[in-house]
C-alpha cells in the first residue's frame, strides 16, 4: 500500500497525488484520472511490478482520491463533499470509479471503495444486487426536492400552530401541528447528528436538535419549532446550490463530443472519445465540434476557439496548426492528429480546475466548523452542569434546575447567530434582485465586500463580443455607400463573421442591397460574388497579394492593424475600390464603470483575454484598466488571478464564457454578464448581472459593503 501522503488529501490536487504515487514506485509508468468518465488508468511495468500488486496500487490510489472528492450518498442527493468521507455508512456506498490497469495486453475492470478491506465483501455482495437491477429511472421531483418539501411542512405546520393557538385553538391540537414541524424540519438533521454520534463527533446538527427536544421539554414548542425551520431552510439553500455546481460541471462536459471518426487502414470507423490514442487520425467535417486537442495535417478551416481561449474571432487553421478538444470546425473538412488523451485535453482540465476550485472551502468556513463542533460540546456539558450540579449538590428541586438548564440550552444555541443577519442580508440580495443583480447566498454578498482586486474577461465581457465594422475607407472614385452596398449584398450568403459584421453595417445604414449571384467563398480569406454584373471579391489582404499591388495601402493597412482591427480588402472588376475594418467595440459604459469601480475603493482593475497583445492593448487603453494580461488559455487566468490575490488582496473574475468557469470558480467572487453568459459561467458564478450591463458592477460592490457595515452593527 502506499503511505499516507503528508498534507492534507483535502488540500492536495488528483495529479499531486498521482505525481507522488509514481515517484516512489519506479514500476508504475503513469497514472491518469479522467473525471468527465469516472476513471482511473494505471500504467505499470509488468517486469518490475506483479499485477496483484498493480492492482493494489491502484486501489489505494482511488482511496486517496476519493477521500478528497467523495460523492455522499447518505443523503438522496449526491453531494460532493470531503466532510462527508467521515459519514458515509460502511456497506453504503456504491462505487463511483472504476480501475483500468494495463500491463501491455491485460485490462482489469474492477470498482472501488474509499472504505477498508474488511467491508470489501459486505459491499460487494450489494454491488453485485445492483447490478441484477436495470438503472433506476429518473428521480421524481418529490424525490429530487424532498428537503424543500420537509421545509415548507415545517414551515406550514409551523404557522398553523402559531395561528391556532392566537385564534384560541386547544393547546394539544396545537401540540400536534408543532409535532409534525419538528419530524419535518428536523429529519435531516437527525440524520446528519446521528451519523456524528456514530463517529463520537458533535455537530451543529446534534446541538440544534438537542435544544429543539429541550426546547419541548419546557412547553416552548413554538421556540423549537423555529429553530429546526432555520436550520432546514439552511440545508435546503445548501442542496439547491450544490444542484447548481453539478449542472455546471455537466455544461462543461456536454461541450466534448461522444464519438469521434477516426481514419484507420484506409477506412473511416466511429469510434469512443475515451478510446482515442496519441496519434489517432480523426476527420473532422464542417460544423462539427472537435473530439480531441491535436494538430492539423491536412485541410483548411476556421476553428471558433470562444469555448476555451475567449477569443472573438474565429482563428484560421492549416496544417501544423494546434486545435482544442471542443472548439468549433467552420466550413473546411480537416483531418487532425490527436497529440492528448481525452482525459488530458485542454476541456478536460477546465472541468477539473472548475470542480476542484468548487470543493475548496475558505479559511473562514473551516473556523467556523472548527468552533463549531467545540461550541456544541461546550453548550451541552454546560447545560448537564446547570441541571445536575443544583440538584445534586445544592439540593435544588429538579424540574427548577430542569427548566434552567433547558432554557440556557435553548438561549445557547446558534440561533442567535443565524437571526442576527438574515433581515440585513435578505434585504440587501432583494434590493439588488430588483435591480437586475443575483447574489447567490448571503456569503457571496460578503465576500463582494472584501473584493480589492477586479479582473475582466475582454471579449463579451469589457467588449460587446460582436464583431463590428469601424472604418469605410473607399478608394478610386467610390462612394462608402457604395462600397458597403456592393460588399454586403457579395457577402450576404457568407457565414464568415467578418462578412455578417458588414451585412449588419449596411443594413443599420438602411442601405438596400442588389442581388448577388455565382456566390463562391475562399475559406478563411475571402467571397466573390458578381452583382450588378460585375465581379466583387472581398476578404483579407493576403487574397489580392498576387494579383494588386499593394505597397501604397500598407501603412494604412498597418495601422488599422495594430490598432488591433481586421481589414477587408474590395474589388470590382479586378480594380480594388476600398477597405472595411472590423473589430470587437469596447462597451460604452466600461470606462464609467471602471473609473466608478476604482472610486468605490477597488485597488487595481485587470483585463484578462485570450486574443492578441495588439487587440488588448487597445481595448485597455479604451476601457482604462490599470494592467492587462494577453494570449492566455483558462489555465493562464487561474494562475494570473492566484498571483494578483497574493499580491493586492482578494480578486473578483468577471467574465461570461466556458473558458471563463475556472476563473470563475478560482476567484474570491465570480461574476458573471448574464445576458451574454453561457450557461456554465452562470452557474459557476457566485454573482450574475443578468442585464449585461458593467455600470451593475459598482452597484453591487457599494452595496455589499453596505451590508457588511449594518450586519457588523447587528453582530
Amino acid at each position: 500500500m502506499i503511505p499516507a501522503v503528508e498534507a492534507p488529501l483535502e488540500e492536495k490536487s488528483c495529479s499531486e497525488i498521482l505525481a507522488e504515487a509514481i515517484a516512489k514506485y519506479p514500476g508504475v509508468a503513469g497514472a491518469v484520472v479522467d473525471h468527465r468518465r469516472a476513471t482511473l488508468t494505471l500504467n505499470y511495468n509488468p517486469d518490475k511490478i506483479s499485477a496483484g500488486a498493480a492492482n493494489r496500487i491502484a486501489v489505494e490510489l482511488s482511496r486517496q482520491i476519493n477521500q478528497r472528492e467523495e460523492i455522499c450518498t447518505g443523503s438522496r442527493r449526491a453531494v460532493r463533499c470531503v466532510d462527508c468521507v467521515a459519514h458515509i455508512p460502511a456497506a453504503g456506498i456504491a462505487p463511483h470509479m472504476s480501475i483500468i490497469a494495463h500491463d501491455g495486453s491485460t485490462v482489469v475492470n474492477e470498482p472501488v471503495y474509499n472504505l477498508t478491506e474488511t467491508h470489501l465483501k459486505k459491499i460487494e455482495k450489494r454491488y453485485q444486487k445492483l447490478a441484477e437491477h436495470e438503472p433506476r429511472e429518473a428521480e421524481s421531483w418529490l424525490a429530487r426536492n424532498y428537503e424543500a418539501v420537509l421545509t415548507a411542512v415545517n414551515l406550514i405546520t409551523l404557522l398553523a400552530g402559531v395561528i391556532g393557538g392566537a385564534m384560541g385553538m386547544p393547546r394539544q391540537m396545537q401540540i400536534i401541528f408543532f409535532v409534525v414541524s419538528y419530524l419535518a424540519g428536523g429529519y435531516t438533521g437527525m440524520v446528519e447528528g446521528v451519523r456524528s454520534l456514530r463517529e463520537f463527533s458533535f455537530d451543529v446538527n446534534f446541538l440544534m436538535l438537542v435544544a429543539a427536544v429541550g426546547a419541548a421539554g419546557i412547553g416552548e414548542w413554538e421556540e423549537g419549532a423555529i429553530l429546526l425551520f432555520l436550520f432546514s431552510l439552511s440545508g435546503t439553500l445548501e442542496g439547491y446550490a450544490m444542484g447548481r455546481t453539478r449542472a455546471a460541471i455537466e455544461g462543461l462536459m456536454d461541450l466534448s463530443p461522444d464519438e469521434a471518426l477516426v481514419k484507420t487502414g484506409g477506412q473511416e470507423v466511429i469510434v469512443p472519445v475515451e478510446q482515442l490514442q496519441v496519434g489517432d487520425v480523426i476527420i473532422v467535417k464542417p460544423g462539427e465540434r472537435i473530439a480531441a486537442d491535436g494538430e492539423v495535417l491536412t485541410g483548411r478551416s476556421e476553428i471558433d476557439q470562444s469555448p476555451i481561449t475567449g477569443e472573438s474571432i474565429p482563428v484560421g487553421k492549416r496544417a501544423g496548426d494546434p486545435v482544442f478538444a471542443a472548439t468549433i470546425n467552420g466550413q473546411g473538412a480537416l483531418e487532425v492528429r490527436v497529440t492528448r488523451l481525452a482525459q488530458e485535453s485542454t476541456l478536460s482540465k477546465i472541468i477539473i480546475m472548475v470542480s476542484e476550485a468548487q470543493s475548496q472551502r475558505s479559511p473562514t468556513q473551516r473556523a467556523i466548523d472548527w468552533f463549531g463542533s467545540r461550541y456544541t460540546v461546550a453548550v451541552i456539558l454546560g447545560t448537564l452542569a446547570m441541571i445536575f450540579v443544583p440538584y445534586g449538590l445544592l439540593g435544588q428541586d429538579f424540574a427548577t434546575a430542569f427548566y434552567r438548564g433547558m432554557t440556557v440550552l435553548v438561549v445557547a444555541s446558534p440561533c442567535a447567530l443565524v437571526i442576527s443577519t438574515p433581515a440585513s442580508v435578505l434585504s440587501a440580495i432583494a434590493n439588488a434582485a430588483r435591480n437586475g443583480v443575483l447574489f447567490k447566498g448571503g456569503a457571496h454578498l460578503e465576500n463582494t465586500s472584501l473584493v480589492d482586486v477586479i479582473a475582466f474577461d475582454k471579449t463579451g465581457t469589457l467588449t460587446s463580443g460582436e464583431p463590428g465594422v469601424t472604418e469605410v475607407i473607399p478608394l478610386n472614385g467610390a462612394g462608402e455607400d457604395e462600397l458597403l452596398t456592393i460588399t454586403a449584398a457579395a457577402e450576404l450568403r457568407s457565414e464568415h463573421h467578418l462578412a455578417k459584421a458588414v451585412v449588419r453595417k449596411a443594413r443599420q445604414r438602411g442601405l438596400d442591397l442588389p442581388e448577388a449571384t455565382d456566390f463562391q467563398a475562399f475559406m478563411g480569406r475571402g467571397a466573390r460574388a458578381i452583382v450588378e454584373g460585375r465581379e466583387i471579391i472581398a476578404g483579407k489582404p493576403s487574397l489580392f497579394v498576387d494579383d494588386h499591388d499593394l505597397t501604397r495601402f500598407q501603412e494604412t493597412i498597418a495601422a488599422l492593424e495594430g490598432a488591433g482591427k481586421t481589414v477587408m480588402m474590395v474589388s470590382r472588376d479586378e480594380h480594388l475600390i476600398g477597405l472595411i475594418a472590423v473589430a470587437d467595440r469596447v462597451r460604452a459604459e466600461a470606462k464609467q464603470a471602471v473609473d466608478n469601480l476604482k472610486r468605490a475603493g477597488i485597488k487595481r482593475v485587470v483585463m484578462l483575454t485570450g486574443d492578441n497583445r495588439r487587440a488588448a492593448q487597445t481595448i485597455a487603453a479604451e476601457a482604462g484598466v490599470d494592467e492587462f494580461y494577453a494570449d492566455l488559455l483558462p489555465q493562464d487566468k487561474v494562475r494570473i488571478l492566484k498571483e494578483l490575490a497574493q499580491n493586492y488582496g482578494r480578486v473578483a473574475m468577471v467574465g461570461h464564457g466556458v473558458n471563463d468557469a475556472p476563473a470563475l470558480a478560482t476567484a474570491t467572487v465570480g461574476i458573471a454578464m448574464g445576458a451574454a453568459g453561457t450557461e456554465v459561467a452562470l452557474e459557476t458564478a457566485d454573482v450574475v448581472s443578468m442585464p449585461a450591463d458593467l455600470s451593475k458592477l459598482p452597484y453591487a460592490i457599494g452595496l455589499s459593503r453596505r451590508s457588511r457595515k449594518v450586519i457588523r452593527q447587528n453582530l
